[in-house]
């Protein structure tokens, strides 16, 4: 009896399987951050008036529960100044974009813009606070 020298294996190849798994993981992992990059769910207030900021410095957000979030990190109240004043104090002209819930009372908005003008005192800059609004429904 002749005996071949090559054994058929008949277990299947997982090398493959392995790659594709990890190709799959990476698409995962990228699509997902792609999803949602603002992840403060707000209503803004409507506006009639609306128009295009070319550049803002810092984005500050206040949800429904009267959260704040700076650049999406959730500050509170009484960090707001020393948080605000971190990041404006090397900019002289810069623009902070307030995203409020339409449902929040106007003092919480003019806390924002109280320890903007903190700040302005305190280095002499010109920083600005401006609402974000969405347009109005027709």
């Amino acid at each position: 009896m002749i005996k071949s020298r090559n054994k058929v294996e008949l277990a299947p190849n997982s090398a493959s399987m392995s790659d594709l798994v990890f190709l799959l993981l990476i698409f995962f992992m990228l699509t997902s951050t792609l999803i949602s990059p603002n992840a403060i769910k707000l209503l803004l207030p409507q506006s009639t008036s609306g128009q295009t900021l070319a550049k803002q410095n810092i984005t500050v957000s206040i949800d429904a529960n009267y959260n704040y979030f700076v650049e999406n990190i959730p500050t509170k109240e009484t960090e707001l100044e020393p948080f605000l004043e971190n990041l404006l104090k090397n900019v002289n002209d810069g623009t902070v974009k307030l995203h409020s819930d339409k449902t929040v009372p106007v003092q919480y908005i003019v806390n924002v813009i109280d320890a903007v003008n903190k700040v302005n005192d305190k280095y002499n800059k010109k920083n600005k606070v401006i609402l974000a609004t969405e347009a109005a429904k027709k």
